[in-house]
């Protein structure tokens, strides 16, 4: 054991020693390299002591879509942060993956595979790039959110991401209240956001206070505020695709059987549910034709322009995001997700697709209904809102699987630490009678 311990030392001072010789020769002569190499070996460092840090650290920066990099590597902040998460989630988080877990891998995988064709048969950069873009952004997320989950510390994770979005919310409910609620806000702190960004993840933050699932831990007096700040930020924005999905996860929240406090959270539905008319009226008004130039009327074009780039190649389609790097780039992404998959990736990454979110949907049903139901609607409410909005962008696609893992994560923990409390309960009871079996 001696030696072992010797030769493991050793191995770690001569990787050590080689880092730093290379660090020293990169600084005068590549120093942008050298930070970058710094950088990796202090994550390395990082993820090393804790495995979870930076996981948990990239929870709340999921919220951030700030552009960072340049050229090919053009990332939100959120992409990247859940890139530098991954790889100590991957390599160091807690082992085994429960049956749940690994039949949603094997639906990410089944994806990719489905949307691989389209890479094959359209050979573009963007093309190439975004097939990995979203292996991260599916697959990527569950790990990482499995990471937090399994680790015992899902109510931090979760807490800082409800956390952010909590001072979105604050931000877009004083600008909103500024203007009376008549225009769409667009909040700028604590990071600037679209409207159709902010809203979804406003409105997912909305329905975790909503949910309050016992493993979060957080008081009423602390998520009934939090819920109506994420609400009202969520109105101000006026996304209505946000708005939809609220409504539809508040729903399944509410009347899914298992969770407890079912009335008041219904009361809670109930109070909300004036916001959903004002949706079905404003989109109402858009489609009398009296405006031309809303957002409804708008969006119909990008709907015609994605089925006739389908029609080109029904089969394998034109590509990941063709709107940009693809001869029928329009520079417009359809607005509605079957649309939008349809005309990438074509029928046979279609029914792959639908069989990732429709399966996503089934295993998070699956879960005890306390801990897996915010799954549910999180996953139900992202696939209501995409049928009015783009799919694939950034922590809109991660963050609902982000949570899934969570919640699978959670259930794993759980039956761990159910399992460690039998096995000490059958020792303290083994121990009176092995002491009574001595004296005898």
């Amino acid at each position: 054991m001696t030696w072992v311990r010797a030769r493991a030392a050793t191995t770690w001072a001569v990787a050590l020693f080689a880092v730093c010789l290379s660090l020293a020769y990169l600084v005068p002569n590549s120093p942008n390299l050298a930070l970058a190499g710094a950088a990796a070996v202090a994550l390395a460092g990082i993820a090393l002591y804790d495995p979870v840090l930076l996981p948990l650290v990239a929870m709340p920066l999921l919220v951030v879509s700030n552009r960072v990099g340049g050229g090919g590597l053009n990332l939100s902040m959120a992409d990247a942060a859940l890139f530098a998460a991954f790889w100590p989630a991957l390599f160091f988080g807690r082992r085994p993956y429960t049956r749940l877990m690994r039949t949603a891998l094997w639906l990410c995988g089944i994806y990719q595979v489905g949307s691989l064709f389209t890479v094959i048969a359209n050979p573009y950069r963007q093309n190439t790039v975004e097939w990995f873009h979203a292996a991260l952004l599916v697959g990527g997320a569950l790990v990482v959110g499995w990471a937090v989950g399994a680790s015992g510390r899902a109510n931090l994770g979760v807490g800082l991401f409800v956390l952010m979005c909590v001072a979105v919310g604050i931000d877009a409910t004083i600008l909103g209240a500024s203007t009376g609620f008549s225009d769409p806000i667009y909040p700028d702190f604590p990071v600037p956001l679209a409207k159709n960004f902010a809203g979804p993840l406003l409105s997912w933050a909305a329905l975790v206070c909503f949910a309050l699932p016992s493993w979060l831990r957080w008081p009423t007096w602390a998520t009934v505020p939090a819920f109506v700040i994420c609400t009202l930020g969520t109105f101000a924005t006026q996304s209505r695709q946000a708005l939809v999905g609220l409504g539809v996860g508040m729903v399944i929240i509410a009347f899914r059987p298992g969770l407890g406090r079912r009335f008041g959270r219904k009361l809670l539905l109930f109070a909300t549910t004036p916001l959903m008319l004002v949706v079905a009226a404003s989109v109402r008004s858009d489609l009398s034709g009296e405006n031309q130039f809303n957002s409804t009327a708008l969006r119909v074009p990008g709907l015609e322009d994605g089925l006739a780039v389908w029609r080109t190649d029904p089969l394998f389609g034109a590509g990941l995001r063709w709107w940009i790097g693809s001869p029928q780039a329009n520079g417009f992404q359809p607005p509605s997700v079957f649309i939008e998959v349809l005309s990438s990736v074509g029928l046979v990454g279609f029914v792959a697709f639908v069989i990732l979110m429709l399966g996503s949907l089934a295993i998070a049903w699956r879960i005890e209904p306390v801990v897996g139901t915010l799954a549910v609607a999180i996953i139900a409410s992202r696939i209501v809102q995409s049928q009015f909005d783009q799919f694939w962008v950034s922590s809109l696609v991660s963050v609902p699987f982000v949570l899934l893992g969570v919640c699978l994560g959670v259930q794993a923990y759980n039956a761990r630490t159910a399992r460690a409390g039998s096995l000490e309960g059958d020792v303290a009871q083994e121990a009176p009678a092995s002491a009574a079996a001595s004296r005898a």
